[in-house]
């Protein structure tokens, strides 16, 4: 029969394994969020960049300079020529502006702004983010109606929307229905 102190140190030796491999699983993890963070870094930078190449291309060129351009690089007329009339992205909102249409938006976004506009043409006052759930059909839990007024801040800031007061969201005064974008 085993001692109690032989008992010990066994249970010991193992626990001192079970931390020695969880430190070394520690720094391996570590180093690969590292890496991870930085590629993350590197793709919302992208992401920044085309989204301010693809609105400077839908509206005024004002402010985008080409500098040491390479030879055999494709030029500005060029850009513009191909560029689409409607930007379409998954996360990001592209900035309203005269003649932007809706399709411009993420689905999402489109039924916010849907839902809105029947308020507006109803005569009806803004909503909270709370009343967009409920109209969607949706579960109204904290994530769900943080989700949405995450959307709607978005499309505030990007002057799809309006915030007359705090949480109340209604649709910007130049922007109008689908098909009108104006």
């Amino acid at each position: 029969m085993p001692s109690v102190v032989g008992l010990l140190e066994q249970h010991e030796l193992a626990a001192r394994r079970r931390v020695d491999g969880l430190r070394e699983e520690a720094d391996r993890i570590q180093a690969e969020l590292a890496m991870a963070e930085q590629e993350w870094s590197e793709w919302t930078i992208a992401r920044e960049r085309v989204g301010a190449v693809l609105s400077a291309l839908g509206g005024d060129s004002v402010g985008v300079v080409a500098t040491d351009v390479p030879e055999g690089a494709v030029t500005e007329a060029e850009v513009e020529a191909s560029a689409p009339l409607v930007v379409k992205a998954r996360s990001q909102v592209a900035v309203w502006r005269e003649g932007l249409d809706w399709t411009a938006l993420s689905v999402d976004y489109q039924r916010i702004l849907a839902a809105l506009e029947d308020r507006v043409r109803l005569g009806q006052g803004p909503l909270t983010c709370q009343e967009l759930a409920a109209a969607f059909g949706m579960d109204v839990v904290p994530a769900r109606v943080e989700g949405l007024r995450s959307k709607a801040k978005r499309l505030v800031s990007r002057g799809w929307l309006a915030e007359p007061a705090p949480g109340r969201f209604t649709l910007a005064r130049s922007v109008s229905g689908p098909g009108g974008g104006s």
